[in-house]
C-alpha cells in the first residue's frame, strides 16, 4: 500500500508542448532548416509522447550521443513553463534523495520524525524528473529510484503533488560503464523502453548551430562513412571535442579521450576480436580536410596555450604527465595570470571527501537542500584544479566528479562563475612501473574537451629553475642536457632537479636527491658529471662562450673554411645555442649573434622548427640583424 501523501485538490495542470514553430536562424552547416527538423527527432518525441502518457519512460543509448543534452534543450523549448530537474544517479548517496530527520511539531511543538525530500524536487512549479546514468547507482539509491520510476513517489512523498510532469530514466546498457542491469519484471512492467542511437538525437543540428560559421556538412559525411564500430567510438561527443580543437589550431587527436591512460585508438575490430589497422590518423586527417583547416603534429607551449583556451572557451580539459615534470605549478601560475591574480580552487583527490565539495541538510521548508564548499559559491571567476585525478581517495567523491566535469554543476546547482576545469594525472606506468592509478571508462574519459599526453619538455620549468636558483640551476641544467642519455633525463624529473640544487647548496650527498627505489637501490643516474660541474671542471656552456667569444668565433671561422657544413666546433656551438633557456639566450643576446652568425645555414633554420612564439620572436629578431 502507498504511503505517498494525497494529491492537493488542484494539482498543477500537465502543460503540453509548444507547437508553434521556432524562427529558424541560419548558420554556415544549414542556411536553411534541414528536412525533418520541424518534426523533432526521435528521442523529442519519445519525451512529449511520455509527459502525454504520463508513464514513465526508458531511455537506452550509447554514451555521448546527445541523450541528456536532448532532455536540456527539448525541456527548454518546448515546455517553458517547466524545469528540468536533473538528478546524476552516479553520483548520489542514500541521504541525497530522502532522509529521516527530527523536526518539531508546530501543533504539538514536539519533535518527531519527518522524512526530508531533496529541494530539487519541490521547484514549486511543473518539472520533468530526469534520473541520468541511472544503473551507475548503488543498490540502496536502486531502491529509491525504483519507486520514484514505478509509483512517482518518493518515501511519503507523490512527486505529482510537487509538479512532476514526467519520469524518465538515462543510461548506456553497456557492463563496462553501469554498475547493474535492471532484470525485475515488476520493475520493467512499469515503464515504456526507447533503445536509441546517434541518428536518433538532434546532434547535427546542434553542432551546427554552436560552430555556425563553419561548414560542417563535410564533417557529418565523413563521420556517416565509418563502420558502425567507428561511428560508436567517434560519438557525437567525441567530434564535438575534435570540432573545438581543430577551431583552436590544436592537433584533433587531443579531442579523442584518454581511456586508462591511452588515446582511444579509431580501429575496426577484426573476426576475432582483436583490434584491426589503426585508423585514427586516416579519419582525423578526413575531418580536418572537410573543415579546411590543419591538424597539427604538435604546436609550441602547448599546455599554457590549451590552458588559456580553455579559460576562454569553457573547456574541461585533462593533463596526463610523469610524475614530478612540473604540471600543477605550471597549472597553478597560467590560472593566477589569466585570472589576475586569482588563485583557482584546488583539489587533490587522494585526499577530498564528498563532504569537501557538499552536503545535504535540512531546511525549515521540510526539503532536503545541498551546501556547497564555499569556493564554489560567489560570482567571482573560477578554475577548478582537479589534481591526481585518477587517485581518488573514494568512489564516491569520484563519481561527485562526473556531475561537475559534464555538467558544470554540483549536486544540480550550477557553479557560478566557473571558467574552466583542468584535470591533472599521471600515466599508468612510468620508466616501466606501475603507477597506482584507478581506472576510468569511456563515459568517464569522454568528460573532457581536450586530452593532453604532457612530456617533460613540454613544461617549461627550466626557466623557472633558473629564476629562483640562478647559476646553480643552469649548472644542473646542462648535466641534464649533455652529460646523461635519454632515460636517465626520465629519471632525474624538474622536481628532482630542484632538489639536487638544494642539497648542493647545503654540502649535503647529492644521491640523496634522486629517486629511492628500495634496498638502498637509487634511481640509476650517474651524478660524477654533475659533481664535477658543481666544482667547477671546465665545461662548455653559453657562459664559457661568452666568456671567449672571439676565440670561439676563430674556431668558427676556421670550420667554416673547411666545410660548409662546419666542423666539430661548430657542432658544439649549435648544441650549446639550441639547448639553452629563452632568458640564457637573452641575456647574451650579442654573443649568441655573433656566433650563429658563423653557424651553417641549415643549423640555424632549426633554431625556428616547434620554437615558441616567444623563442621564434627572439631568432627573427637575431636573423633581421646578421649582415647580409
Amino acid at each position: 500500500m502507498s504511503t505517498a501523501v494525497t494529491p492537493p485538490p488542484f494539482p498543477p495542470p500537465v502543460p503540453g508542448p509548444v507547437q508553434a514553430p521556432r524562427a529558424w536562424r541560419p548558420n554556415a552547416t544549414y542556411p536553411r532548416p534541414p528536412e525533418g527538423s520541424a518534426a523533432g527527432s526521435r528521442l523529442e518525441s519519445f519525451i512529449d509522447a511520455m509527459i502525454d502518457m504520463g508513464q514513465t519512460g526508458q531511455v537506452f543509448g550509447e554514451h555521448g550521443i546527445g541523450k541528456t543534452a536532448t532532455f536540456f534543450s527539448h525541456v527548454a523549448e518546448a515546455y517553458p513553463q517547466a524545469a528540468l530537474v536533473f538528478v546524476p544517479a552516479a553520483n548520489l548517496t542514500p541521504d541525497d534523495l530522502l532522509v529521516n530527520a527530527p523536526v518539531r511539531d508546530p501543533a504539538t511543538g514536539e519533535l518527531v520524525l519527518r522524512q526530508l525530500v531533496m529541494s530539487q524536487l519541490k521547484p514549486g512549479k511543473p518539472f520533468v524528473l530526469l534520473i541520468d546514468d541511472s544503473l551507475q547507482a548503488g543498490e540502496t539509491i536502486q531502491s529509491q529510484l525504483m519507486q520514484v520510476a514505478c509509483n512517482w513517489t518518493l518515501g511519503e512523498y507523490d512527486l505529482r503533488a510537487l509538479g512532476c510532469i514526467g519520469v524518465f530514466l538515462t543510461d548506456n546498457e553497456s557492463l563496462a560503464e553501469t554498475a547493474a542491469r535492471r532484470s525485475d519484471l515488476a520493475i520493467l512492467d512499469r515503464m515504456v523502453t526507447v533503445r536509441i542511437t546517434a541518428n536518433d538525437t538532434a546532434w547535427r543540428v546542434k553542432l551546427a548551430q554552436k560552430y555556425r560559421d563553419r561548414d560542417l556538412a563535410g564533417v557529418f559525411a565523413v563521420w556517416a562513412s565509418l563502420s558502425p564500430a567507428l561511428r560508436e567510438a567517434l560519438s557525437p561527443r567525441t567530434v564535438d571535442h575534435i570540432l573545438a580543437n581543430a577551431c583552436e589550431g590544436f592537433p584533433l587527436r587531443w579531442g579523442l579521450p584518454l581511456v586508462n591512460g591511452e588515446r582511444l585508438r579509431l580501429a575496426e575490430p577484426l573476426p576475432d576480436g582483436r583490434p584491426g589497422p589503426d585508423r585514427t590518423a586516416e579519419v582525423l586527417d578526413r575531418l580536418a580536410g572537410a573543415l579546411g583547416v590543419p591538424n597539427p603534429a604538435a604546436v609550441a607551449d602547448p599546455v599554457r596555450k590549451v590552458l588559456r583556451a580553455a579559460l576562454r572557451n569553457r573547456w574541461s580539459v585533462l593533463l596526463q604527465g610523469p610524475p614530478g615534470c612540473g604540471k600543477t605549478e605550471l597549472v597553478r601560475q597560467t590560472v593566477r595570470d589569466e585570472l589576475g591574480g586569482r588563485e583557482a580552487l584546488y583539489f587533490s583527490l587522494p585526499v577530498t571527501n564528498v563532504e569537501d565539495l557538499c552536503a545535504p541538510v535540512p531546511t525549515p521548508d521540510g526539503s532536503l537542500d545541498n551546501l556547497l564548499a564555499k569556493g564554489f559559491t560567489g560570482p567571482e571567476p573560477k578554475v577548478i584544479v582537479w589534481d591526481e585525478y585518477n587517485r581518488p581517495k573514494d568512489k564516491a567523491a569520484f563519481a561527485k566528479l562526473m556531475e561537475i566535469t559534464q555538467e558544470w554543476s554540483l549536486a544540480g546547482r550550477p557553479i557560478p562563475g566557473l571558467r574552466a576545469q583542468i584535470a591533472l594525472q599521471n600515466p599508468p606506468y612510468h620508466l616501466g612501473r606501475k603507477l597506482q592509478v584507478a581506472r576510468n571508462n569511456i563515459a568517464q574519459a569522454t568528460r573532457f574537451t581536450a586530452s593532453l599526453t604532457v612530456e617533460p619538455q613540454d613544461i617549461p620549468a627550466n626557466e623557472w629553475l633558473i629564476a629562483k636558483y640562478g647559476a646553480v640551476a643552469e649548472t644542473v641544467l646542462e648535466w641534464w642536457k649533455h652529460d646523461i642519455d635519454e632515460e636517465g633525463r626520465a629519471w632525474i624529473t624538474k622536481r628532482t632537479m630542484e632538489r639536487l640544487v638544494k642539497l648542493h647548496q647545503r654540502g649535503l650527498p647529492l644521491e640523496m636527491g634522486t629517486v629511492y627505489l628500495g634496498d638502498g637501490e637509487y634511481a640509476p643516474v650517474p651524478l660524477t658529471a654533475l659533481a664535477d660541474r658543481l666544482s667547477n671542471r671546465p665545461v662548455t656552456g653559453l657562459r664559457e662562450l661568452a666568456a671567449d667569444v672571439g676565440r670561439w668565433e676563430e674556431r668558427l671561422r676556421r670550420a667554416a673554411g673547411g666545410s660548409s657544413e662546419g666542423g666539430a666546433d661548430s657542432d658544439v656551438v649549435h648544441q650549446v645555442i639550441a639547448n639553452a633557456e629563452l632568458s640564457q639566450l637573452r641575456r647574451h643576446r650579442k654573443v649568441v649573434a655573433r656566433l650563429v652568425a658563423l653557424l651553417p645555414p641549415k643549423l640555424r633554420a632549426t633554431y625556428l622548427v616547434g620554437a615558441s612564439d616567444a623563442h621564434q620572436r627572439f631568432w627573427i629578431e637575431v636573423f633581421a640583424g646578421l649582415p647580409r
